[in-house]
């Protein structure tokens, strides 16, 4: 099998246009139009391509960008390890963020103030567990090593906690935890 590689957003599109990948990496300041396009997918009739972005710039618009429409940004400096995680939970329909991304983000919304408990949302102290470490940004392997259980089970409380706490993936989780006051900021891992 083999990997295509593009030198620009243009090649990148059309490549992605031609070959359908299941993920495609890409990073947001690649030379060249449509690079910024390519977190939302190659078109409109391509939407199994799942895209993850890989970028130098640890910039919040780009965070932004990729949170709402990629399936993950990671760093350059991710290790190859973290890297095969986001292509893998990209293939699962699922996301996965640098660490040090969700926290930073995730901290932003901590409540300045007194929490009030989150009203009509009802986790089990497991799913409390996870959605805790998530804010703290640790991956998955992380999570299941922490609670003794396996990925698949880590996955199958997030997707739980995707849906009761009605997130698209788990930054929204991570900011739900700092929001209803789970997670402290002084417990933040940096």
């Amino acid at each position: 099998m083999s990997v295509p590689e593009t030198a620009d957003g243009e090649s990148a599109l059309g490549t992605a246009l031609e070959t359908l990948p299941d993920v495609l990496l890409s990073d947001m300041r690649m030379p060249g139009q449509g690079c910024r396009e390519l977190p939302r997918g190659p078109a409109p009739d391509a939407p199994s391509v799942r895209v993850v972005v890989v970028s130098t710039f640890d910039v919040d618009e780009y965070a932004h960008v990729a949170l709402h429409d990629a399936y993950g940004f990671l760093l350059n400096s991710s290790d190859a390890v973290l890297l095969a995680q986001a292509v893998r939970s990209a293939m699962n329909g699922d996301s996965l963020d640098s660490p040090d991304i969700t926290t930073r983000l995730s901290k932003r919304l901590a409540p300045d103030g007194p929490v009030v408990a989150m009203p009509g949302v009802e986790l089990t102290p497991r799913e409390r567990e996870v959605a805790g470490l998530v804010a703290e940004g640790l991956t998955n392997t992380d999570i299941g090593a922490a609670l003794f259980i396996s990925q698949g089970t880590v996955k199958t409380h997030l997707a739980n906690l995707q849906r009761k706490l009605k997130v698209r993936n788990r930054m929204g989780v991570a900011a739900w935890a700092w929001q209803s006051g789970l997670r402290e900021p002084s417990r933040a891992v940096k």
